[in-house]
């Protein structure tokens, strides 16, 4: 499980990204960027990751981190067994770009489980998605956040949290 009150709680930037998360707090986000308060705490002091679109990142530019490493061979984690991860989001904006979530394995294929584009609401959602494999394969998760073109638009995540089988 991870809130980002501390920090990345393992998750690390793709270096062949664009551009990276950002760990923040709404209290010092500029006003109309981003949702008011985090999702765990409810409070503008509460963390959460973020990509905002900005004139530092063109539009289709892309930001992507990735969980810790989830081991197949745990006796609990089989392929019969369903790993469910359970994530909060806050995409809002007129001009918002895309929310791309990937199924990794070790050898870098990866399979698309949610893609979400375009303004969301001004809220925090919950997802939860099923990840399946392909044997005792070794995976990772990826969230892709795709720059849109309004400079005040943005793309929240946050209690990230993997079912306790693996």
């Amino acid at each position: 499980h991870c809130n980002f009150e501390f920090d990345l709680c393992g998750w690390k930037q793709d270096e062949n990204a664009d551009f990276d998360w950002h760990l923040r707090t709404s209290s010092t986000a500029k006003l109309g960027t981003g949702p008011a308060t985090d999702h765990t705490l409810q409070e503008p002091s509460g963390h959460y990751i973020f990509i905002k679109s900005s004139f530092f990142q063109l539009p289709g530019q892309k930001a992507r981190i990735s969980s810790p490493v989830l081991s197949r061979r745990n006796k609990n984690c089989k392929v019969r067994e369903s790993v469910v991860m359970i994530f909060y989001y806050h995409m809002y904006g007129a001009h918002i770009g895309s929310l791309i979530i990937y199924q990794r394995t070790t050898l870098k294929h990866e399979k698309i489980l949610l893609n979400l584009t375009g303004n969301q609401g001004n809220f925090w959602q919950c997802k939860a998605l099923t990840l399946s494999g392909d044997g005792d394969e070794d995976f990772q998760v990826v969230f892709e956040g795709i720059a849109g073109k309004g400079p005040k638009d943005g793309t929240a995540l946050d209690d990230l949290t993997f079912s306790r089988e693996c």
